[in-house]
């Protein structure tokens, strides 16, 4: 078993191609390469979807939670094949399954990001995830990622 890792944004942003205003994961508390990951999205009234959704009561958008969960779970998939993303070598969301949303998220809240690697078979990676604030579930869903090119240790079945 790896020991767990930390990351901080500079570090996130050598994993992952997003950038403001669609960078979603603001620090890696532990991953665990091959297993799980949690990660932090600290959410504030400066976000640019709150204007439009919505005006009266702010609300982070269910399908913003969902991309950062893909966002952690990707870096969890970086980190398990032991690559470095460039310009020929991404994970692409390909699919999410049994996406809940239990409870709105809104301006203050931090939101832990917890995505566990359930399998990789023929380049499809399959994550369980939860999003949760101050220890209560808001969203969980079942996301599937996919490579852009084929890299040894990320097509075939996780190392």
């Amino acid at each position: 078993m790896s020991e767990p890792q930390k990351l901080d944004i500079e570090a996130i942003m050598n994993q992952l191609p997003h950038r403001y205003p669609f960078l979603l994961v603001d620090r890696v508390l532990e991953c665990v390469p091959g297993e799980r990951i949690l990660a932090l999205k600290n959410v504030t009234y400066n976000e640019p979807f709150f204007p439009g959704h919505f005006p009266h009561r702010p609300v982070m958008p269910g399908v913003i939670l969902v991309e950062a969960l893909a966002q952690a779970s990707g870096i969890l998939a970086f980190r398990t094949a032991e690559v470095v993303p460039d310009h020929d070598t991404r994970f692409y969301f390909v699919a999410i399954d049994k996406a809940r949303f239990r409870k709105p998220v809104e301006p203050g809240d931090q939101v832990m990001l917890k995505s566990t690697l359930v399998r990789s078979f023929k380049g499809i990676w399959k994550f369980q995830c939860v999003a949760e604030v101050d220890g209560a579930e808001v969203a969980t869903a079942e996301i599937m990622v996919a490579p852009e090119t084929k890299v040894p240790g990320i097509n075939g079945d996780a190392p």
